[in-house]
């Protein structure tokens, strides 16, 4: 159940919210056994957040409390022939799961992606994290179980670089 509108709002994040974000993203890779992979910095969310604005945040904040946010950015289907949204992180405080507040801030990157006349709203799960896969069904979203994500990062990609 979803408290009173008048105490939940989504917003968008400012730079001031910097801390706070990296906050949430060193509590999503505790949550996710991945602390050791975090390397980001306030200096580098200020950065690539709000200089170079290559992703967006939105809070999700119970009366002035923020309890979760959403990091995304837009990419491109060539199939569809115009740009989607990527949800890289959606994480609400363990002590607020279960209100609404995740499906609210899907709720409204779905309509920014609307707004913005995105042909689509994506993200990843891991596959052990059963709560989150099961919350993503319930809203109707369907696993891409025919694809399989690839990455390249750190030496590997300075060395593909360099090739």
């Amino acid at each position: 159940m979803i408290v009173s509108a008048e105490t939940f709002s989504i917003r968008e994040a400012v730079r001031e919210d910097v801390p706070q974000i990296l906050q949430f993203i060193r509590q999503l890779a505790e949550y996710e056994h991945l602390e050791k992979e975090v390397v980001a910095t306030e200096a580098l969310l200020e950065e690539w957040l709000f200089d170079e604005q290559k992703a967006e945040v939105l809070i999700a904040q119970q009366g002035t409390t923020p309890v979760g946010f959403a990091l995304y950015f837009h990419n491109f289907s060539t199939f569809l022939g115009r740009a989607g949204i990527y949800l890289e992180d959606l994480f609400v405080l363990q002590e607020y799961r279960g209100r609404g507040y995740g499906k609210a801030l899907l709720r409204r990157l779905a309509q920014i992606a609307l707004e913005r006349g995105c042909g689509r709203l994506e993200w990843s799960c891991l596959d052990w994290n059963q709560p989150s896969i099961d919350f993503y069904r319930s809203l109707g979203a369907v696993p891409m179980s025919d694809w399989t994500v690839y990455r390249l990062t750190g030496e590997t990609l300075d060395q593909m670089a360099k090739e």
